[in-house]
Formats: C-alpha cells, structure tokens, sequence
C-alpha cells in the first residue's frame, strides 16, 4: 500500500513536470514570434520614436556649465518613451552633446532610417512629417560666446546697467502699472539691444529642432555678438575688438557642420546695426569689429537690426515692448488700437543730434513745436528720461495719427516699431530707416502703410510737415492704419512659451526666410551652380538707396 502511495506521488510529479516545461516552451515561442513580428516592423517603430523626440523635446530651463565652461544638453536621439522621460533630467538649453559610444550607435541607426527615406521622396516619413525642411541644429558653443558674456551684466554697456534688461528670456523688468495705456499682461522694460538673448530664448522653444546635424536645413550660430562688442566699442584696441569674431570663425572652421556647405546654410542674430561689425581696415582709429566683413562670416546669413548694403545681411525688427502669449492678445489689442480716437495729427519722441551736421532732427522739432495745436513733442534729453518708459512712449503714439521717424545715430529707430504697435502711421525721412532695410516684413509698396518726406526737403525749408499730413484724407488714413495694425503681430516677438496660433511673429518670419534662402542655395548646388555667386554681394538697389540718389525718384527705385 505504501510502495503504491509513492508511485502515485511520483507519477503525478512527472505529469506536473511536463504541463510546467510545456507552458515554458509555449511562452518561448510566443516571444520568438514576437520577436520575428517585431523585426519586420522595426523600422517604422525607429522613424516613429524618432519623430516623437523630436517633437516633444522642450527647452526652457537656463544653462548648466559644466567643467570645461561649455554649456550641457541632453543626449541627441531617443529611441524609447523610457530613454525619452530619461533625458529630461539633463539641463536643456543648447540642442547638441558630445555623445558617448552607445548614443553614437543609435545615432548611426537613424541617420541610416532618415538616408533611407531621403531616397524614398515618396514615402510616408516625408510626407507626414510637419518638419521635413523646416529642422534647425543649434551649435554647441563654447560659453564664451553667449552665456560668459551675461556674466558681468553692468559692463555690456558703458552708459547704463543692463542687468536688470536681462530679466524674463531678455524681454526685462514686467510693467507693474500699465495706468490704462497699455494691456494687463505681458508688457515689459525691453532694451533695444537684447535682440540677441530674445532670439536664442525663441530659437530654444522652437518645434523642429534637431540634435542630428544631418537632418537641418539650417544651422543657428546663437553667438552674442552685439553684447560682446558693445563692451569694448569705447576705449579698446582693434585686437580686443576682433578677439570674438576671429575665435569663433576659427571654431566653426573646425566643425563637421561647416564643411557640408562651408557655412552657407549658417546664420546668427547680432542685436546692434552692421556698421558696428562692417570694420574694413586695422586702423585703432576706425569704429567697430570685423565680424561680418570676415570671409567666414561673408559665407552666413547675418541678421542684424540695420543692415549696410551687402546681400547676406537681412534687417529683422528691434524688440518692443508687448510680448503676447497668445493670439487672442494680439487681437484685442489690435482692435483697441483701431477704435483709439487721436487727438494729435502728429508727434515725435526724440532728441535733437546737434553734433550730426546733417541731421534734420532740430528742424522736426522746431517744426512740432511751431504747431503746438497739432503735434506733440516727447523730449528725450530732458532729466527723468521719459522716452525709456513704456506707458509714456506708447500713450504719446497711441493718441496720434502719424509718429515721425526721422534718422539719429544711424539710419534706422526702435522708435519705428513702437509707433506701429500703437498703430501709429510711421513718416520716414530716409529710405534707408525702413524701405530698404525690412523688405521680410512691410509691404513692397510703401506707400501702404507710411508716408515719405525726403529730407532734404525738411533741410531745405520747402516742407512743412503739419501741411503735407494734413492734406491725406480720411480714408486714406483710414486704410493705412489699418495696414499698419496688420504689422503688428510680424513686428513683436512672442513668449518664448507660447504660440501665437494664428500669426506668425518676428522670429518666425526669420526663421521662416532664412529656411528658404538656405533651400535656394541647396537647389543651386544640385544644379551645379557655384553657391557663391550672389549669395554675399553689395546691393545696388541699396546702395542707391542709402545715398539718396537725386536722379532716381523714390517711386522708380522702389
């Protein structure tokens, strides 16, 4: 009876043995053949976690130093939701890393995927991807270039501390009391050489970055140069002047990035006037660097606030005031700016330049103040500046039909946009403060959207300004207020959180034309045309423009 309990036992162990090594090798095979299915799929299952990185990757926080005084980013490629909520515990402010061997690996699985569907136009990576040629690579500078320059804010400029303009993304202090002039939300203090900090802190949150080289249109150099200069333009040497610009065409010489179209599909912002950067000999006595006149450089797009007349310069507008986070802001400031009843036919917020013999500005300002009934007069130079103060810059526009714009240290003005904003028609002396400066944003047809007054007409005595303003009936004012309310969304630039939806802003419409201008270069290389005819030549059109030519009307160069 006993031997016959134990067979039992046994006999029912062996049976529980087998059921147990046949669910083992069930499970086997169910992994294998998942595996196998796996395999078949595995190349839209990569496209498919690359496309998420990509287009989930967010940049907001400031940068993270690391020990070689370069600035840290998070690994370039995630291939795995895991490896992706991974890589946001690294400081994200640049948008490239040194790789280590494993991410090199995957790097070259990708390149690999995208090298295949670049042979494939057709495919249905292409088609559906909303960045194809839209991707931009921020190179990984040495921190020298941008973020070293921060450090000591008080000595960016010699007349004023800049520390506090440094504030929200470069945009500076928030306006506390807009006192009914302006909206509740989102105005601030905004220096007018931040441009630089402005466009990087954009350029961070944009929605087709990429850390794979490979895959950019374009490639942002997002180098500080009008802060960096703006400390040694008084009182220092060619050497220390040209230090910068030399070591960085030296270090993007160096770059992979670089030789694929020796810099022609680079650009960088530089947030002061090209005359600061346009040094042609090494004369201590002569003004500025030689950034842009460098043969490096002449090989980028350089966008500047004011351009000289070379073709690879491209104006982009001063920073204003209103920084909008949605559209919706946009609008209901748009509208408020429309229904403002304007008490003044005219105004001008300025100073007079008498130091510049053939500035015009003295006779504005005789003339504003000879028609005190009809123009009003901002004094910049009088103590307690008020001209540095949003609310009184913006009410003064606001409640006016036409904001002169007359030339002062250069060409161009802030003052320019500040009086579109307000929906303020802008009257230029010069053709070269607008017309031939920001052709990616105002109209071909000037006459659209401003007035023009030649200024040897004001210089001469035949003009009086009050007369010729207020012969423009009213639905022509009408009709060119309404051009210039259109401006606004293109002239300011947004929450670097945000999305304006429905418009596009100033970085924008950059970033939108430098893609082109690059794409066009490209074409003409698979074309087999030399890429350096035209791309960085003087524009006779703008030479012409800039001399005001007496046998050229306004109207036939235009």
């Amino acid at each position: 009876m006993e031997k016959m309990m134990i067979w039992k036992q046994r006999h029912n162990q062996l049976w529980f043995v087998v059921l147990v090594s046949f669910v083992f090798c069930l499970v086997l095979l169910c992994l294998d053949y998942s595996v196998l299915s796996g395999a078949k799929n595995g190349v839209s299952f990569i496209v498919h976690s690359f496309d998420y990185a990509l287009n989930t990757q967010r940049t907001g926080q400031f940068v993270a130093i690391d020990k070689h005084g370069e600035t840290s980013a998070p690994p370039s490629i995630v291939t795995s939701n895991q490896a992706y909520k991974d890589a946001q515990d690294f400081p994200v402010l640049e948008n490239n890393v040194t790789l280590d061997n494993n991410v090199k690996e995957e790097n070259k699985v990708q390149v690999q995927v995208q090298d295949v569907a670049d042979q494939q136009p057709g495919s249905d990576w292409k088609r559906e991807d909303p960045c194809s040629g839209k991707y931009i690579y921020v190179h990984h500078l040495p921190s020298r270039f941008n973020y070293n320059v921060l450090k000591d804010c008080r000595m960016l400029n010699k007349w004023f501390d800049m520390c506090p303009s440094l504030m929200n993304s470069g945009f500076g202090p928030k306006v506390e009391s807009p006192r009914g002039v302006l909206s509740d939300r989102n105005w601030f203090e905004t220096n007018q050489f931040l441009l630089e900090v402005i466009f990087h802190h954009r350029m961070k949150q944009y929605k087709c970055l990429t850390n794979n080289s490979s895959l950019a249109s374009a490639i942002f150099v997002p180098f500080y140069a009008g802060l960096d200069i703006g400390r040694f333009l008084w009182g220092y040497n060619t050497s220390i002047r040209d230090s910068s610009a030399y070591d960085l065409v030296n270090w993007l010489g160096k770059e992979a990035e670089w030789k694929r179209m020796w810099g022609r599909d680079h650009f960088f912002v530089a947030g002061r006037i090209a005359w600061d950067f346009r040094r042609q000999t090494g004369k201590e006595s002569d003004w500025g660097s030689r950034l842009m006149s460098l043969p490096e450089s002449m090989n980028m797009t350089m966008l500047t606030i004011e351009t000289s007349s070379w073709s690879n310069e491209f104006a982009i507008p001063y920073p204003t005031y209103f920084h909008p986070s949605s559209h919706r802001e946009v609008i209901r400031w748009q509208k408020r700016m429309r229904s403002r009843k304007r008490r003044h036919l005219f105004s001008f917020a300025g100073a007079p330049r008498p130091s510049m013999n053939d500035s015009i500005r003295g006779k504005i300002i005789n003339q504003c103040l000879a028609s005190k009934n009809t123009c009003k007069f901002l004094d910049c130079q009088s103590s307690g500046n008020r001209c540095d103060t949003p609310v009184e810059v913006i009410k003064v526009f606001r409640d006016s039909i036409f904001c002169l714009q007359p030339p002062g240290d250069s060409y161009t003005r802030r003052s320019t946009f500040d009086s579109i904003l307000a929906g303020c028609i802008p009257v230029f002396f010069h053709p070269y403060s607008a017309y031939a400066q920001y052709t990616w944003y105002f109209p071909k047809n000037y006459t659209k959207y401003s007035v023009y007054i030649p200024a040897n007409d004001i210089n001469d005595g035949r003009v009086s300004i009050n007369k010729a303003l207020s012969q423009f009936p009213k639905g022509q004012v009408l009709a060119m207020r309404k051009q210039v309310l259109k401006l606004i969304p293109k002239v300011i630039y947004a929450d670097p959180m945000s999305r304006l939806e429905l418009f596009e802003d100033a970085f924008d419409v950059a970033v939108k034309k430098v893609l082109e201008r690059v794409e066009k270069v490209r074409k003409d290389i698979k074309k087999g045309k030399d890429p350096s005819v035209d791309f960085a030549v003087e524009n006779r059109w703008k030479l012409k423009l800039s001399g005001i030519v007496g046998d050229h009307s306004l109207e036939q160069l235009i």
